[in-house]
């Protein structure tokens, strides 16, 4: 990670045992493909600008400061300096305040993912022994610190050479389960569409692989700036079929390869009806006992 630049430089503590480490973005949208405003007439880039609401002046950068809103348009104007100033500035510490084991905690209140890495030669013996114990007990330790000037939840996980710290989110962001599945109707499913649905997961069943999938939205993109770069016809999506409702047995069958293979049953049992009936009929013959006439 040398070529990259930490966001973040702390310490891990675990009980007695610490270290210094560097935290790493994990995932990054860097590579995806970014638009910028032009003006359609001139074809020069546009550049942004805030205005003042009343006067309509632009206001300059050194101008602009934070406010929160106290109601009827008043505010409570909050300079940057003020909010460093009552975040702890000394705390850097990703102190272990329980361990819980992994899997246990509802990815949903999952943010975003960091690499912690060691920072010094000096600080791989604990680093690895952190690492080790977490990964031997199958242990996920929660902590808090302060990142990006906000104390934020931190959930550590060993991850190969190295350990995983996610974000998470507070309680009052993630929106109540139950309220966003109210309006779910309960609906009795039939024996035949289970049973079917469950034949199909797994028959699929897998291991997740993140290379194979692609992102379909920025090859999109990627195929229609390539075609008017190039002055060429602009690419047209495929059309997705979509099961309607009155067709999910049949979707289901389908998938399953249920109808497929009873579709092709009759197609074999009616082909060649004059082979076949011959073929009866000489089996017929074989069968038939020989009569012997007394004498």
């Amino acid at each position: 990670m040398a070529a990259h630049h930490a966001q973040w430089k702390g310490h891990l503590k675990i009980g007695e045992l610490s270290c210094a480490v560097g935290l790493y973005t994990a995932a990054s949208t860097s590579e995806r493909i970014s638009f910028h405003m032009i003006n359609g007439t001139t074809g020069n880039r546009l550049k942004r600008e805030f205005v003042d609401s009343e006067t309509e002046e632009p206001v300059e950068r050194e101008q602009q400061v934070k406010g929160f809103e106290t109601g009827n348009g008043d505010y409570i104007m909050i300079d940057p300096e003020e909010v460093a100033g009552v975040i702890p500035d000394s705390d850097k510490m990703l102190e272990a305040e329980a361990f819980i084991p992994c899997g246990k905690i509802d990815d949903v209140y999952f943010d975003k993912p960091y690499y912690l890495v060691p920072v010094d030669d000096a600080d791989h013996d604990a680093f690895t022994s952190i690492r080790d114990a977490l990964s031997r007990t199958s242990a996920t330790a929660i902590a808090r610190t302060v990142l990006f000037r906000r104390m934020r939840a931190v959930v550590i996980r060993a991850h190969g050479k190295g350990i995983i710290a996610t974000t998470l989110n507070f309680d009052y962001e993630v929106r109540s389960s139950k309220e966003a599945f109210e309006d779910v109707a309960k609906i009795k499913v039939e024996a035949e569409m289970l049973d079917l649905a469950k034949h199909i997961i797994n028959t699929k069943k897998g291991e997740f692989d993140p290379a194979k999938f692609d992102d379909r939205y920025e090859d999109a993109l990627a195929a229609l700036v390539k075609a008017k770069a190039e002055g060429k016809t602009l690419p047209k999506p495929k059309p997705i079929k979509v099961s309607k409702p009155n067709d999910l047995l049949k979707a289901l069958r389908e998938s399953a390869g249920l109808d497929k293979a009873s579709a092709e049953k009759p197609k074999a049992a009616n082909a060649n009806p004059g082979k076949k009936a011959t073929a009866a009929k000489a089996s017929r013959t074989r069968a038939k006992p020989a009569v012997r006439k007394a004498s």
